[in-house]
């Protein structure tokens, strides 16, 4: 299929890779989330799909949601961002809940919803140089991208409530040490190994790894929903108070943002 700002390829042994292609920062807009949703119902509906490779073109992995179309969004903001929301939502349900397991490789930064993204795929290789923060509070925002069930889960309540309140960055040693990334390797190797990870896998018993995927989720399923609709109704809500207004025009300005005021 032909996508805008998303790339989707097949290679061998039933390995298809999912590829941000969003210069220069792989920012999340409205038409990147419906992509990046089809694409996921595509695949998930593929049979001969045995693993999926999440990468990114750039320097730049994942960096979150693009405030530009935010702050041009005006009145439409939250309307905009619930729907943004919703597909993107629905884009890593799909792919946390097929059969295929998922593999990311992390050059450069995940930010936002570039890190939500990280903590719901099934495992993560991250490239020496990669950071990792939320970065959402930042902005004056909520967390989205189903990090309020996904991110506690893999580092732990205490650690999860820092990563949001404080937007500290994790350098890919950190992210190892605190269970968001599986493996650390040099940039240049990084993919390389994802690919040969991502190729062991799809040669395995997919139908087995799906089944195994679910039952490490159950009982969490409905607690997954319930988080995925409270994530894109306050983080609408909260993109026109003006603690967001303030952020995000901080963000872009390149200011330290003012919320005493907010």
């Amino acid at each position: 299929m032909d996508f805008e700002t998303i790339r989707l390829e097949e290679t061998e042994g039933g390995v298809w890779e999912l590829v941000l292609d969003r210069p220069p920062a792989n920012a999340l807009s409205k038409t990147m989330a419906h992509e990046l949703r089809v694409a996921a119902s595509n695949l998930v509906t593929n049979r001969a799909v045995r693993a999926v490779l999440v990468r990114a073109e750039g320097k730049v992995f994942f960096g979150g949601g693009d405030l530009v179309e935010f702050q041009d969004g005006g009145a439409k903001t939250p309307a905009n961002l619930h729907e943004m929301t919703i597909d993107f939502h629905g884009a890593l349900h799909r792919l946390s809940a097929m059969n295929a397991p998922v593999v990311g490789v992390v050059n450069g930064t995940a930010g936002g919803a570039g890190m939500s993204f990280v903590a719901s795929m099934d495992l993560v290789l991250a490239g020496s140089s990669a950071r990792f923060t939320m970065a959402y509070t930042a902005a004056g925002l909520t967390p989205d991208g189903t990090s309020s069930f996904y991110l506690s889960r893999v580092v732990g309540l205490r650690r999860a409530t820092e990563l949001v309140l404080t937007n500290r960055m994790l350098s890919a040693e950190e992210a190892l040490d605190w269970g968001l990334v599986n493996q650390v390797h040099p940039d240049d190797e990084v993919l390389a190994a994802g690919r040969g990870l991502a190729a062991k896998l799809a040669a395995g018993p997919t139908n087995a790894y799906g089944g195994a995927k679910r039952l490490l989720l159950a009982g969490a399923s409905s607690a997954l929903a319930e988080a995925m609709e409270r994530e894109a109704f306050t983080i609408a809500q909260q993109s026109t108070h003006p603690e967001s207004v303030e952020g995000i025009d901080a963000f872009l300005t390149k200011r330290t943002p003012d919320f005493r005021g907010s």
